[in-house]
């Protein structure tokens, strides 16, 4: 803001009250602490911005530095890759990347032996469970000099179970819960409970079988038989998958229900022809792999990299354009 001196028609200036001069003096000291202000707030928001921009780094490079430093020996050892946990495709646990990446990494070191898949899982999606036996018979065909073995911990059902099959060869401890050759599809019916309070449900479909599923709405019998028969597809092609693997080592003409989705002990699991023996990691990698020293390279995902998690990255970029906008 601009203000001037008004002069009289002689050019002077008019005297200057005390009122006058306490005025102007409060004017400028209010303005320059407002100045003063809007200088800390822009300082204070770009010192903000450049420490985030260190964090940033600091977050990426501590994550691109990833896997295993020491996956590389010089001497000759055996590869170890995790599938644990639930099966599934999500961000932070796709079973197939890791299983594929490990791998493929283990692959191109000259001094690996064999690789161990240490399964520690009780199944999970179907999909992602033929996708990863798929791409590790794959992986087993382009490179038939390295052996896969299957290593089960405390449980290696299902979708687990699905993936091991694709191994060279299956071991288990003896007290490890193997096998779950199955398919199950739960809901719940609370029609019944809707009728006794009296609650109608309206559902609006174009096609009869839309609603299907719906625990609030009556099955019928044609939904039921459609259930089923998908469920006994998915079975099947499960079945397929470990008759593929294990081949005449299978002995499921003496125990007819192995395909009947109950679980093993590792010892029983041995006998009906599940796996090929008791172990753990470490007597398979040197009583069969004869490589003893072990060297994890199952794809590192740590806790920085899931704090930079889609949900946090938009959060912090909601910050910086509030800091920015404050500045400016």
């Amino acid at each position: 803001m601009n203000y001037r001196i008004r002069r009289d028609p002689n050019g002077e200036a008019p005297p200057q009250t005390d009122e006058n001069w306490e005025r102007a003096t409060l004017r400028d000291v209010l303005l320059e602490a407002y100045r003063e202000q809007r200088r800390a707030r822009v300082w204070k928001a770009v010192w903000r911005g450049v420490g985030l921009l260190v964090f940033l780094s600091v977050m990426a490079g501590l994550m691109g530095k990833g896997g295993n430093e020491d996956a590389k020996p010089n001497g000759a050892h055996t590869a170890v890759i995790d599938l644990v946990g639930e099966i599934g495709g999500d961000e932070y646990t796709d079973h197939v990347a890791i299983l594929r990446e490990g791998m493929e990494a283990a692959y191109e070191n000259k001094n690996v032996k064999a690789i161990i898949i240490r399964a520690n899982s009780p199944g999970g999606s179907p999909v992602v469970s033929n996708v990863a036996f798929e791409e590790v018979r794959r992986l087993k065909a382009e490179h038939k000099d390295i052996p896969v073995y299957a290593v089960a911990e405390d449980m290696c059902a299902s979708g687990c179970y699905y993936i091991a099959a694709a191994a060279d060869k299956i071991y288990a401890d003896p007290s490890s819960i193997v096998g779950s050759i199955g398919v199950v599809g739960s809901s719940f019916d609370a029609t019944g409970l809707m009728d006794k309070l009296g609650i109608k449900r309206r559902t609006r479909t174009a096609g009869s079988n839309k609603g299907m599923g719906d625990p609030f709405s009556p099955e019928t019998p044609e939904q039921i038989a459609i259930w089923q028969q998908m469920l006994n597809e998915i079975h099947g092609e499960f079945i397929k998958a470990v008759r593929t693997g294990r081949g005449n080592r299978l002995k499921e003409k003496e125990n007819p229900d192995v395909f009947s989705g109950r679980v093993y002990t590792g010892l029983q699991a041995q006998k009906v022809g599940l796996t090929d023996g008791t172990g753990n990691i470490y007597s398979v990698a040197r009583d069969v792999a004869k490589a003893p020293e072990l060297v994890d390279y199952t794809p590192q995902q740590d806790e920085l990299t899931r704090l930079l998690s889609r949900r946090l990255r938009a959060e912090v970029k909601t910050q910086v354009s509030a800091w920015l906008d404050k500045m400016w």
